[in-house]
């Protein structure tokens, strides 16, 4: 399967624009179940792939993997669960090829019955040698909603992408999954442990009341102006993606910069749009298919949106 000879997305000549960059780790999240998260891991992927980059996937949707559909691969025999059983010793072992030159899959699919609530020591244990993998890029496929192992890897990851739906529920989800990432980063940030109490009242505000988790921080500063600088970085360090996903219409497409302004005013962090993707029924005729939807469906308009996101994500633009 090779890209079309006459597509001008991802020239050949990219990667050298990057040549001697450190590994990445990019996780994709999102508040609910059902918006799209495996199927923007798996072309931003391909994307990665085709440019000459290494791309492991990997499918941390714990208990509901389906990575590898998307990926157009049969379940693969070796799966997380014979690592955290330890009858691989290495997560590198894991690595399953597929028909996408660069491209390579770390399953989740045939996991043990409870391995979505992953031990502590599990979980670090794949945060540390993720960093291991033979790979230019990792993608994370996070499962949906806001348990600790979800927003630990979101966070983690020196890229954090969120995907929403432009549909109430999915956008107060996501809003609810910032909030939780948000909390979550600056209650692990050792530095910060004294201003814990205000941390956790202002992140129990409710969103329509005057005070917001942005108001902490100059709170903050007015008691410990030293403390206060240590968490203003710490939030500037928050620089969430957001792809929307299955746009009709232009009010579809902005609400992507209405979810931008609240964010910068409700959380005070940088939420960066990078994109949206047009609603298609090539995608479930894809998956239907149990074929890439970039290399089933060529044509599609969604190969021009995820070519406009991947280079907003390289900062190629």
């Amino acid at each position: 399967m090779n890209w079309p000879e006459n597509s001008s997305s991802f020239p050949d000549n990219l990667k050298d624009r990057f040549s001697g960059h450190n590994q990445k780790i990019w996780a994709i999240g999102g508040g609910k179940g059902g918006v799209g998260k495996s199927l923007v891991t798996a072309n931003l992927s391909i994307c990665l792939s085709l440019m000459g980059y290494r791309v492991i996937s990997i499918d941390l949707d714990l208990g509901g993997a389906n990575l590898h559909t998307c990926l157009g691969v049969p379940i693969p025999e070796k799966t997380l669960s014979d690592y955290l059983t330890k009858k691989e010793r290495y997560l590198q072992d894991l690595v399953t090829p597929t028909p996408i030159p660069n491209l390579s899959i770390i399953s989740g699919a045939q996991d043990d019955v409870g391995i979505a609530n992953l031990k502590q020591m599990h979980k670090a244990k794949i945060l540390a040698k993720m960093r291991e993998l033979d790979a230019d890029y990792v993608l994370l496929d996070l499962g949906a909603g806001t348990t600790f192992n979800t927003l630990d890897f979101f966070i983690s990851a020196d890229q954090g992408i969120l995907t929403a739906l432009p549909e109430p529920t999915s956008i107060e989800n996501t809003y609810r999954f910032i909030k939780s990432v948000y909390h979550r980063k600056l209650k692990m940030a050792e530095d910060l442990l004294e201003v814990g109490p205000l941390i956790d009242q202002a992140m129990n505000t409710r969103i329509t009341n005057n005070s917001t988790p942005a108001d902490l921080i100059n709170r903050v500063i007015e008691i410990n102006p030293h403390m206060g600088k240590k968490l203003q970085a710490e939030v500037n360090r928050l620089v969430p993606k957001l792809i929307i996903n299955q746009v009709r219409t232009q009010a579809d497409i902005d609400i992507g910069f209405s979810m931008k302004i609240i964010c910068k005013k409700y959380f005070g962090i940088n939420l960066d749009y990078a994109g949206y993707l047009e609603y298609d029924a090539s995608v479930w005729q894809s998956v239907k298919k149990r074929r890439p939807l970039l290399m089933e469906f060529p044509n599609s308009s969604l190969v021009s949106n995820f070519d406009r996101i991947i280079h907003r994500l390289l900062n190629l633009n």
